[in-house]
């Protein structure tokens, strides 16, 4: 038989909510009646799945009820301008006094079919049957990850959950623009060197065969240069070597993938790229920032340094800089300050760890941390721009390379039969 959540009214005028087994809303009204509350709401709850076990030495069974809900197909999680948008909006609900049932039940009628609102009506869910917020979340980890459920959790139990709720939406919404620009700086490059080796393969397969046919009817001996340039024009052409040259990146990119699974692995690929010039720079100053906003927000949402450090590591994404702040925990637990230990790991500069060392003596350390997050997404964006300057002539003179041994490989010979005709064509007037 179905059950129904109610909302009602007793003789005192006080709130009531609980649950009722009927038949249909109207059964479930009349029975709410029957027990002297005057309902305002009566609700049908999702499908139940009942789950038997035995009662210990009474022979009896204890019937568990799990709420079922569906969670549609796919692929990935819940895109991060989606999630920064659902807390900005559960903040403001929490902020106006809202319960935190009735919030979630607003914003799942308010998303669009998909992930987030099966997720969003799970949680609600989970909270309706007695759970925490954070519990809730915690089994929906295509939305809310480990950082999420911990500063959820630390709001719960300080009781400021809008304040934390809107701190999560502004370091989403900060780490969303600096990972943006990172990508931002990598896609002009990329597209003009995919460019780039489209037209030269064009090149290749099409225009060279062309003046090989040229080259065999004036039987001659060919440059060095030429020879070159049509045995390579050969191995893209009937060797497949476009295969090689297209699926080339993707290997590259499975096998970094294949080398990450282990921990030596992605600790060693993590490491080459902070190697990279200009490039490692950028990688290094965004993973101080991310480390060191994640951090600041932690302690400021009141978690415990021990586990706003270990949950930091794990959100850091680079395993040079998580192996790092390991050993900052191990050695806070051995009764150190932050800055000494994160000193000795070198993975940053000296005015980030003379700023945590600062705020640690003026007990100002997540503010702190906050400053050197914003003095790194400055340079981040410094760094980009000179990564993006360099590029263009780099990319221009390779480019102009490339076509002028092209055009020099293909002409040599011709010039050398004009210079030899020319030069029979002159003797036999002499």
């Amino acid at each position: 038989m179905p059950h129904y959540a109610f909302e009602a009214m007793n003789s005192s005028g006080q709130e009531v909510k609980d649950e009722i087994e009927a038949a249909s809303s109207e059964e479930a009204i009349a029975k709410i009646r029957g027990k002297g509350f005057f309902p305002t709401k009566v609700k049908e709850k999702a499908a139940r799945r009942q789950v038997k076990k035995k009662g210990g030495g009474t022979g009896g069974e204890t019937v568990v009820t799990q709420t079922k809900r569906k969670m549609p197909f796919a692929i990935g999680g819940v895109p991060r301008k989606q999630l920064v948008m659902f807390t900005r909006q559960l903040s403001t609900l929490q902020d106006a006094g809202l319960p935190i049932l009735r919030s979630l039940q607003i914003l799942e009628q308010q998303q669009k079919p998909g992930l987030l609102k099966a997720i969003i009506g799970g949680v609600g869910d989970e909270v309706e049957s007695g759970g925490t917020l954070s519990d809730a979340m915690a089994k929906f980890p295509k939305a809310f990850d480990k950082l999420y459920v911990n500063m959820i959790n630390a709001g719960e139990a300080g009781g400021v959950l809008d304040l934390i709720l809107a701190r999560l939406a502004d370091f989403m919404e900060k780490a969303a623009k600096l990972k943006k620009k990172v990508v931002g700086a990598m896609i002009y490059p990329c597209v003009v060197i995919s460019i780039a080796i489209g037209v030269v393969s064009v090149i290749m397969v099409v225009v060279i065969p062309k003046f090989k046919k040229i080259f065999q009817d004036f039987h001659t001996d060919l440059p060095a240069i030429t020879q070159h340039l049509l045995t390579i024009s050969n191995w893209f052409g009937t060797q497949f070597g476009w295969a090689y040259v297209l699926f080339s990146p993707v290997i590259i990119v499975l096998l970094i993938r294949l080398i990450r699974m282990s921990e030596g692995g992605k600790y060693f690929v993590d490491l080459i790229k902070l190697k990279i010039p200009i490039l490692g720079g950028i990688l290094a100053k965004t993973a101080i920032a991310r480390f060191t906003r994640t951090l600041g927000t932690l302690i400021s949402a009141g978690v415990p340094i021990l586990d706003a450090i270990n949950i930091t590591k794990e959100t850091c994404g680079n395993e040079v800089y998580g192996r790092a702040l390991t050993k900052v925990h191990d050695a806070i637990r051995e009764g150190e300050s932050i800055a000494d230990p994160l000193r000795a790991t070198k993975i940053c500069d000296a005015i980030v760890v003379n700023m945590v060392d600062v705020g640690e003596e003026t007990g100002d350390l997540d503010k702190m941390l906050i400053k050197v997050a914003d003095n790194y997404d400055s340079d981040v964006d410094v760094l980009v721009g000179s990564l993006i300057s360099v590029l263009e002539p780099v990319m221009v003179v390779v480019l102009g390379l490339i076509v002028g041994t092209i055009v020099v490989a293909l002409f040599a010979p011709m010039v050398s039969l004009i210079e030899a005709a020319s030069g029979g064509g002159g003797a036999r007037r002499h």
